[in-house]
Order: C-alpha cells, then sequence, then structure tokens
C-alpha cells in the first residue's frame, strides 16, 4: 500500500512539473510565435473565403514574422481595428511608408502614406472595411502576418504576397 501511494504521488509530482513547464511554453509560443484563426466576412474574397458564408478558412498567423514591423507589399496581415480595439481584422498591406496611393472611392486625391504607418485594404473591394475608409494605419496595430490557409483542407496552400491588379502604390518610397 505505501508502495502505491509513493507511486502515485511521484507521478502526481512530475505531472505537476510537466505542467507548470508546458502551460506558460505552449502560452508564450501561440502569443509570440504563431497561432491560427479562422476568418470570417468576405473583405478578402477570392484569396480567403473564396466560398462566401458557407466556409470560414482557417489560416496560420505568423507572429514572429512581424516582430519589427517588417512587412512587405502584397503582404496579408492581422491586424488591431484602428475603429474598434476589441477586434481583429485581416487585409493586404497595399502600400508602405512614404508611398504614395490613390484611393478607391476618391476621384482625384492621392495619399501620401506617412512614417510608421501602412495602407491596407480587402481584395474584395466594395465589401472591405479598410485604409479606403479609415486612413492609414499605424505599425503598432500590426498583430501578424498570414502565411498559409490550414482548412479547409482541400484549399490548403501557402498565401502568396502579391499586389492586386491596378493596386500598386503611384510612387513608392524605394524608387
Amino acid at each position: 500500500m505505501a508502495q502505491s501511494q509513493g507511486w502515485a504521488r511521484r507521478c502526481f509530482k512530475a505531472f505537476c512539473k510537466g505542467f507548470f513547464v508546458a502551460v506558460p511554453v505552449a502560452v508564450t509560443f501561440l502569443d509570440r510565435v504563431v497561432c491560427v484563426a479562422r476568418v470570417e466576412g468576405s473583405s478578402m474574397q477570392p484569396s480567403l473565403n473564396p466560398g462566401g458564408s458557407q466556409s470560414s478558412d482557417v489560416v496560420l498567423l505568423n507572429h514572429w514574422k512581424v516582430r519589427n514591423f517588417e512587412v512587405q507589399r502584397g503582404d496579408i496581415v492581422s491586424l488591431v481595428s484602428p475603429k474598434n480595439p476589441e477586434q481583429k481584422i485581416i487585409k493586404r498591406v497595399i502600400a508602405l511608408e512614404g508611398d504614395i496611393i490613390r484611393p478607391i472611392g476618391y476621384k482625384n486625391q492621392l495619399v501620401k502614406v506617412p512614417r510608421g504607418h501602412m495602407w491596407v485594404e480587402g481584395d474584395h473591394h466594395g465589401h472591405s472595411f479598410d485604409s479606403n475608409s479609415f486612413g492609414p494605419v499605424s505599425l503598432g496595430l500590426l498583430h501578424a502576418h498570414a502565411t498559409h490557409i490550414l482548412w479547409p483542407p482541400e484549399r490548403w496552400q501557402k498565401l502568396e504576397s502579391v499586389l492586386p491588379p491596378k493596386r500598386s502604390p503611384i510612387h513608392t518610397s524605394e524608387e
């Protein structure tokens, strides 16, 4: 009887040690390296959720890649909504600081993206609440870079960083 209590106590201690090490490691990994998220809505169609409301894509979000606020034109990123800090949105980076962009819906107005900001848009114009509505977004709101579609299985793929046709900046800071 005493041996079984000793064995149970050792197992319980080993479990507790493993648990108290594994949980902080897992939380840190999910907070700082990668996590998964379900994409809702039609603003990123056809790149994400091409089936509309019938299905939701699940994407891999890479926090580590944006830790120094390094994004490229064409990247699909997750960010904190500038209008509702409780909500995260997913959009494509169209322009970076110093770029000049022609917003959709403004006839002859050009916008120069300020330092420390980016211009983001959904791929489904007219169905997206994006920089055309709220202007350039601070890089400080950047959450993660969407790298892969994980679900549904038939859509499993790497997300490419490409600009949609006719949405390139008029002038880039690199020119």
